[in-house]
């Protein structure tokens, strides 16, 4: 079965200027989640998933902090660290977790590149969930003081982000705002407005031109 046929919500497949992976196409970010556990060996999937993203230097400086509902102790930890506003929905997610990077190396020197490198562990996690037919969504929507305190993160590791995850719910379980957006569809910018050439600010030749016309016609402009 094709992933857009698993789609609860038409109109989140991504709407993109070429074509591009299915994968990237069909995820999203929902809030609404279906009560049902996920398996711990599907959650082992996403975290070898994670466990293979490029990292300045192999260094592989993510690391996470995860629970189920069935570990209510640890869930409501992390359910702790929230915002507010996040709380209700996100309480309600099978699977909760919090993405910690080492920004300190284990030689002392700092780790510019730590904070991109745990997003491109998340970013393989979360494509390899849309790939099982999980919904994920991240939230920068968390106390990263009370996660330290809470999880007795060290020195040089920074909370970086938390995130939500499960099978794809129902979003009239959700409060008016939030299902307005889950059935929303998504929009980006286009990419003229942030690949540049000559200078900043300015599009790259390669994005000014419509690659994808057909040569007998010009192409496009």
């Amino acid at each position: 079965m094709l992933l857009r046929e698993q789609s609860a919500h038409a109109a989140k497949i991504a709407e993109s200027a070429y074509p591009i992976h299915e994968l990237i196409a069909t995820r999203w970010s929902p809030r609404a989640y279906a009560p049902t556990p996920v398996a711990a060996e599907e959650l082992r999937l996403l975290f070898e998933a994670a466990r293979w993203a490029a990292s300045g230097g192999n260094g592989q400086p993510w690391s996470f902090i995860v629970a189920t509902q069935d570990e209510p102790e640890t869930f409501a930890r992390l359910v702790g660290c929230l915002n507010e506003g996040n709380v209700p929905w996100a309480s309600q997610a099978p699977v909760l977790g919090l993405v910690v990077a080492q920004t300190v190396r284990d030689n002392g020197r700092a780790n510019r590149t730590a904070f991109y490198d745990a997003g491109l562990a998340m970013q393989n996690l979360a494509i390899q969930a849309t790939a099982r037919g999980l919904a994920l969504r991240q939230m920068g929507g968390f106390s990263p003081d009370i996660a330290r305190e809470t999880f007795a993160i060290p020195a040089g590791h920074e909370p970086v982000v938390m995130f939500a995850l499960g099978y794809p719910g129902d979003p009239a379980a959700l409060v008016e705002r939030h299902r307005e957006q889950e059935l929303a569809p998504r929009q980006r910018r286009a990419i003229q407005e942030f690949v540049f050439g000559p200078s900043w600010g300015v599009p790259a030749p390669l994005v000014t031109v419509d690659v994808t016309g057909d040569a007998e016609e010009g192409g496009g402009a």
